[in-house]
């Protein structure tokens, strides 16, 4: 059976927010590396945008579960600091062991979540009225738990959840040889081997999806832009892991998240319970009648939100080595728009979890290009606002459009 392609111009415009999406961080990025003298795609730069960001992708990853469903949780960013505080309390103060103390944070955030997701799903209170309510009780709890005043420093071990990097297993002389070819100081060749087997696994698994629509005639790209675009994605990844090798390697966050979005992305578009919370969003009534248990898709959730949540608490305040009483605040503003600009509906049932990296990854170079160029934080957020307004307006003309 052939396959079923349309033209260039018609394939694009029909999935005009997806290589909207990819087009926009490259402009972003090219801009940004043009206006800040080379700064931002330097090295330790490149290592600080991951690790300034990973927090904010790894909730964006459950807010984008939250909004698929219907439903929105204003509550991440308290529930965050209020986790990191925790954690501080019982490592730093009560000398809990860490892994005894992280697994306490993250079972604390998974009921934190279940909390809320009672109320949405069982009593149908609005997520926005609960988790505004969750909001400010977090964001309350931190200053008792930490009485008003930080909490730290870490131990070494917790720190590395954050600021630790993966070691090189390959021979010294390989990558003080391959230094003095690429003329760096260091290379860590395990990282841009892990890099290239990337970049090779993104077109393998592009071409096996071709082909499996080939052989039941559906409808694909054209070949052209098949190849532009994994291409890119693929330079992509061998350009950041080639310049992350020429300063300390890979940062175990990035393993985290990495592992995280392989994860969510099979879960989201390779399973059942995918496709129902994707039914769920778009017609919760109709999801209803063909039998899906909608109340316990809402809780669950809402229960993995608080466990990610819970997660990017304690790399936050491992990053940071400290607790303090105003960590995570406003930072729910930014998981939503990330989620928002990586092309989520606002009505639900719409939204890919890779377009919510891409999203985060849109705000943390915005952010941190600003930063460079010594931007204040007031036009910062001015400047922010305006491209989440502009994304959620192309969201909405391009559904119009489609009426």
């Amino acid at each position: 059976m052939t396959i079923q392609t349309k033209g260039i111009k018609e394939y694009l415009a029909s999935h005009m927010r997806d290589f909207g999406l990819l087009f926009a961080l490259i402009a972003i990025m090219v801009f940004f590396q043009i206006v800040t003298g080379g700064t931002l795609m330097r090295p330790v730069n490149i290592t600080n945008l991951f690790l300034q960001n990973s927090y904010i992708i790894i909730m964006a990853l459950g807010m984008l579960i939250v909004i698929v469903s219907g439903n929105i949780d204003l509550s991440v960013g308290s529930v965050m600091g209020f986790i990191g505080a925790l954690a501080a309390v019982l490592i730093v103060n009560y000398n809990v062991p860490m892994p005894v103390a992280m697994m306490i944070c993250l079972i604390t955030g998974g009921l934190i979540g279940a909390a809320q997701g009672y109320f949405v799903a069982m009593w149908r209170i609005p997520s926005f009225i609960v988790t505004l309510a969750g909001m400010l009780v977090f964001r309350g709890l931190s200053l008792w738990l930490l009485q008003g005043q930080s909490v730290g420093p870490f131990p070494r071990e917790f720190q590395l959840l954050s600021t630790g990097f993966v070691g090189d297993i390959f021979p010294a002389v390989l990558g003080e040889y391959l230094a003095g070819v690429f003329g760096t100081r260091a290379f860590n060749v395990l990282s841009f081997s892990l890099g290239v087997v990337a970049a090779a696994a993104v077109i393998a698994m592009g071409l096996k999806k071709r082909n499996r629509n080939a052989r039941y005639g559906t409808e694909d790209e054209p070949l052209s832009l098949f190849w532009l675009r994994n291409g890119i994605i693929a330079a992509a990844i061998l350009f950041l892991m080639f310049k992350l090798s020429t300063f300390r390697g890979l940062p175990n966050v990035v393993v985290t998240m990495g592992v995280l979005i392989l994860i969510y992305a099979f879960v989201t578009e390779r399973t059942v319970i995918g496709r129902r919370i994707y039914a769920l969003g778009g017609n919760e009534k109709a999801a209803k009648l063909s039998g899906i248990k909608t109340e316990r898709l809402t809780f669950l959730a809402f229960v993995n939100m608080g466990v990610l949540a819970a997660l990017a608490g304690l790399i936050f305040a491992a990053r940071l080595n400290t607790a303090t009483p105003k960590a995570g605040f406003a930072l729910e503003l930014d998981v939503i728009a990330a989620v928002f600009i990586g092309g989520a509906s606002m009505s639900g049932g719409v939204g890919k979890i890779i377009g919510a990296v891409v999203g985060a990854f849109i705000m943390g170079v915005m952010n941190n290009g600003m930063s460079i160029m010594g931007i204040g934080i007031d036009y910062q957020q001015v400047i922010k606002g305006l491209v989440l307004l502009a994304a959620v307006f192309f969201d909405v003309y391009n559904k119009s459009k489609q009426a």
